[in-house]
C-alpha cells in the first residue's frame, strides 16, 4: 500500500512540478518569517532581561525594516543571477545571522543583527514573485501567490510555541534563534539541490511546460527585454503597486513585531497565554491568503478583467481592515484579539492581491526588481510606523495607532484604482 501511494505521489509530482517547486518555496517563507517573528514573541522577556526601553525596541524593529528595504537590490540580483544560486545564498546568509542572535547583548547588538537579517531576508518576496511569474500561467498566479504567502503567516504562527518551549524547557530564549537558524541552513541545501528554471528542469514534462508558457501573456514572457531602471521608476504601475503596500504593511509590522508586547503590557497576558493565543491572528492571515485569490478568481469567472478583479479584492480587504481601529477601544482582551484576527485576515486578503500584481503587469525579467521596489515601500511604511510607535507609545498609548491602521488601506485602495493601468 505504501509503495502504491508513493507511486501516485511521484506521478502527480511529475505532472505538476510547478506545485512541487511552490511547496518547496513555502518552506523558505515559513523559516524566513519564523526568523523575523521570534524576536517579537520573545520581546517581553528580552526587554526585561536586557533593560531595553520601548523606544530602543522601536529602533531594533526599525533596523529590521531598514534592512528589508534593500529589496530592490535583492530583486535585481535575483533577476540577473537566477533563483537557484541567488536565493540559496540569501537563505544561508539569513540563517547564519539568525544563529548569531543567540549571542546578542544590548539593544545596539540586536539592532545591528536585525539590520543584517533584514538585508538577507528581504529577498523572499522578490524571489516568490519571480518563481510565480516563471512557473505559473496567468490563471494560476493569484492562487500560487496566496499559497506561498501562507508560509509567512505560518512562520509567525510557529514563533510563539517555539519561544515558549525555548524559555520553559531550556531556560533561554536564545535556543529559539539557534533552532531557526539551523532549519534555514538545511532548507538552503534542499533548494540548491532540487530547484531549476522551467526550461532546464528535468522533471518538467513537455505538456506542463507548454501549459505554463502558453498560459502566460506574450508581453510578459521571458523573451521580453528588461526595462531600463529609469523607465521602471517612472512607470505608474510600479507606484500603483508600491504606494498601497506602503500604506498596508504597517498592520503586519504591528502583528509580527509589537503584538506580543502589546498583549503582555496592555492586556496582561503572560508568556504561556501568548504562546497559546498570539498565533491566532496569523492563522486568520493564512485564511486570508486563500480568500483573496478566491475572490479575484470568482470575479474573473463572472467577466471582470484580471486587474479590476485584483483591485476589487484589495478594496474588500480594506473595508474589513477598518475593524482594527476598534482594538484599543474595547475593554475585553479577547474581543481585542478577535479584532486583531480580523486584521490579519483582511491584511493578507489585500496584501497577496497587490503583491501578485507585479507578475500581472511586468515582464518576467523585471518581476524581481519591481517586487523589490514595492517591498521597499512596504517596509518603509513599517519602519515609519514602528519608530513612531516606539517613540510615542509611552505618552499616547496604542489606541491612536490602531485607529490609523484602520484607515490606511482605504487610502491604498484609492491609490490602486487611480494609478494602476491595465497592460495594453
Amino acid at each position: 500500500m505504501f509503495s502504491l501511494t508513493y507511486q501516485k505521489l511521484a506521478t502527480l509530482g511529475r505532472k505538476n512540478v510547478r506545485m512541487v517547486m511552490l511547496t518547496l518555496f513555502v518552506g523558505a517563507m515559513i523559516i524566513n518569517y519564523l526568523a523575523r517573528s521570534v524576536m517579537g514573541v520573545a520581546a517581553p522577556v528580552i526587554l526585561s532581561e536586557q533593560g531595553i526601553t520601548n523606544q530602543q525596541y522601536g529602533w531594533i524593529t526599525g533596523a529590521l525594516q531598514l534592512g528589508i528595504m534593500c529589496q530592490p537590490l535583492a530583486g535585481m540580483l535575483l533577476d540577473r543571477v537566477g533563483l537557484r544560486v541567488g536565493f540559496a545564498v540569501f537563505a544561508l546568509a539569513w540563517s547564519a545571522i539568525t544563529l548569531a542572535h543567540g549571542l546578542a547583548r544590548g539593544w545596539l547588538g540586536f539592532a545591528g543583527l536585525r539590520l543584517a537579517l533584514g538585508m538577507a531576508e528581504g529577498s523572499a518576496q522578490p524571489a516568490g514573485q519571480k518563481l510565480v511569474a516563471e512557473w505559473f500561467p496567468a490563471r494560476e498566479r493569484g492562487m500560487a501567490g496566496g499559497i506561498y504567502n501562507i508560509g509567512a503567516s505560518l512562520g509567525a504562527v510557529l514563533a510563539p510555541p517555539l519561544v515558549a518551549w525555548s524559555v520553559y524547557a531550556t531556560g533561554s530564549w536564545r535556543i529559539a534563534f539557534v533552532a531557526t537558524g539551523v532549519l534555514g541552513g538545511l532548507w538552503a541545501a534542499l533548494w540548491f539541490l532540487f530547484y531549476a528554471p522551467v526550461n532546464r528542469h528535468r522533471a518538467v514534462t513537455p505538456e506542463e511546460r507548454r501549459l505554463i508558457v502558453e498560459g502566460q501573456e506574450a508581453h510578459l514572457q521571458a523573451g521580453a527585454p528588461s526595462l531600463p531602471l529609469r523607465r521602471l521608476l517612472t512607470d505608474r504601475n510600479l507606484w500603483g503597486i508600491a504606494l498601497p503596500r506602503l500604506l498596508a504593511d504597517p498592520v503586519w509590522g504591528m502583528l509580527s513585531l509589537w503584538l506580543p508586547l502589546y498583549l503582555a503590557r496592555e492586556r496582561g497576558f503572560d508568556l504561556a497565554h501568548i504562546a497559546l493565543l498570539a498565533w491566532l491572528p496569523f492563522l486568520a492571515a493564512d485564511l486570508g491568503c486563500l480568500f483573496g485569490p478566491a475572490v479575484a478568481s470568482f470575479l474573473q469567472r463572472r467577466g471582470v478583467a484580471l486587474v479590476n478583479a485584483r483591485r476589487m479584492t484589495f478594496s474588500l480587504g480594506a473595508l474589513m481592515m477598518t475593524g482594527v481601529g476598534l482594538v484599543g477601544l474595547v475593554a475585553n482582551p479577547y474581543v481585542a484579539l478577535a479584532l486583531l484576527c480580523l486584521a490579519g485576515f483582511a491584511h493578507q486578503t489585500l496584501s497577496v492581491t497587490v503583491i501578485t500584481l507585479a507578475s500581472d503587469l511586468f515582464p518576467r525579467n523585471d518581476v524581481g526588481t519591481v517586487a523589490g521596489f514595492s517591498g521597499l515601500a512596504a517596509n518603509l511604511g513599517v519602519l515609519i510606523f514602528s519608530l513612531s510607535l516606539g517613540s510615542l507609545i509611552d505618552s499616547i498609548g496604542y489606541s491612536p495607532f490602531f485607529l490609523t491602521l484602520g484607515c490606511l488601506d482605504l487610502m491604498g485602495a484609492a491609490v490602486l484604482w487611480t494609478l494602476v493601468r491595465k497592460p495594453s
